[in-house]
């Protein structure tokens, strides 16, 4: 038997694209980013922030304005998008912590150069990932979170220390944490394990069934629990889209049946390809979260950290419902 939930859908806060857009991307157009939106809000999502990487202050203005335009001529969508996620470009360009971002693009922390891609966005950025170790970082945070914009900690491969740092300086949050990192770090100091230290600290998290595997979101349960937990899907330009092989970031990238999204050649992932709805129930069939605690990773966290109500998330024009046999599902 299947439950109405008490939520609209779920919130996320960092979708790169969807259906073949590429919000960073050089081809994106104002009509481009109303079909990803409307459609990506028709699977599950609520709200979200869509969320620019690392690039050159030229594509990076071009792309923040054109969303920004659609914002302040749709009502309705700007309902279900509070704002932007700006991923970058004040990360670690060393390879591993840069991930799938330019390591040419990347710029130390500058406030002016911040306040340029707010006032491109129609000041509209709500949340900022930068790397904590980075010379600047703690004077940026201040200005950001002096501006009412939220920091959160990513791309980095900051220590205990400069993590603290941070978040005395105002940060709230880590980015996918346990990607955007090298695969070999030291035993001890490592992004991973200072980040789950960190308790001022919530974690953003990819549970698509690929980027971090089951042992890893047991743990993640066990040290963070659902208070500190956000879902995210990170989701790549492919995401939404049916099995085959796409450009995805410069990589021929082959989308599998189950949603694994990689580069064969490269023996990498090439982002996530999932919706937050398939990413909950990942969560659900490992039995590690009550249903009022999936809903807070899902939905009440991710609206706390942006600070929006809950009231203020529109409904969709699907209903989530929630049975224990088969999980989240869209009515």
């Amino acid at each position: 038997m299947h439950v109405k939930l008490d939520i609209p859908g779920f919130v996320d806060l960092q979708v790169n694209g969807f259906v073949g857009v590429d919000f960073s991307g050089p081809d994106l157009t104002e009509e481009s980013f109303k079909l990803a939106c409307h459609t990506l809000l028709e699977r599950g999502t609520a709200a979200f922030l869509p969320t620019v990487i690392t690039g050159t202050p030229e594509q990076t203005r071009r792309n923040l304005e054109r969303m920004a335009s659609v914002l302040k001529k749709d009502a309705v969508l700007a309902r279900h998008i509070p704002g932007f996620h700006l991923e970058g470009p004040f990360i670690s360009s060393e390879p591993g912590a840069v991930g799938a971002h330019d390591p040419a693009a990347v710029r130390p922390p500058d406030c002016a150069y911040f306040d340029r891609l707010c006032q491109w966005a129609g000041d509209r950025i709500r949340l900022l990932t930068i790397a904590a170790e980075i010379p600047g970082a703690e004077v940026l945070t201040r200005h950001a979170v002096a501006r009412g914009i939220l920091v959160s900690c990513g791309h980095q491969l900051a220590d205990a220390a400069a993590l603290a740092r941070l978040v005395d300086a105002g940060a709230s949050a880590l980015t996918h944490l346990g990607n955007g990192c090298p695969n070999q770090v030291h035993r001890h100091d490592n992004p991973l394990l200072t980040g789950l230290a960190e308790e001022r600290l919530q974690i953003l998290f990819i549970p698509d069934g690929h980027h971090l595997p089951a042992h890893v979101l047991k743990v993640f349960a066990r040290a963070a629990g659902a208070r500190r937990l956000i879902a995210t899907t990170d989701a790549s330009p492919a995401a939404g889209l049916p099995p085959g092989t796409y450009n995805v970031l410069g990589n021929q990238a082959v989308l599998e049946p189950d949603g694994r999204l990689h580069n064969p050649e490269k023996q990498c992932l090439v982002g996530s390809s999932a919706t937050l709805i398939a990413c909950m129930n990942v969560l659900h069939r490992l039995n590690l979260f009550t249903l009022e605690e999936l809903l807070q990773i899902g939905f009440r966290n991710p609206l706390a950290l942006i600070r929006v109500e809950s009231r203020e998330v529109p409904t969709c024009r699907y209903r989530i419902t929630f049975s224990p046999e088969t999980g989240f599902v869209l009515r």
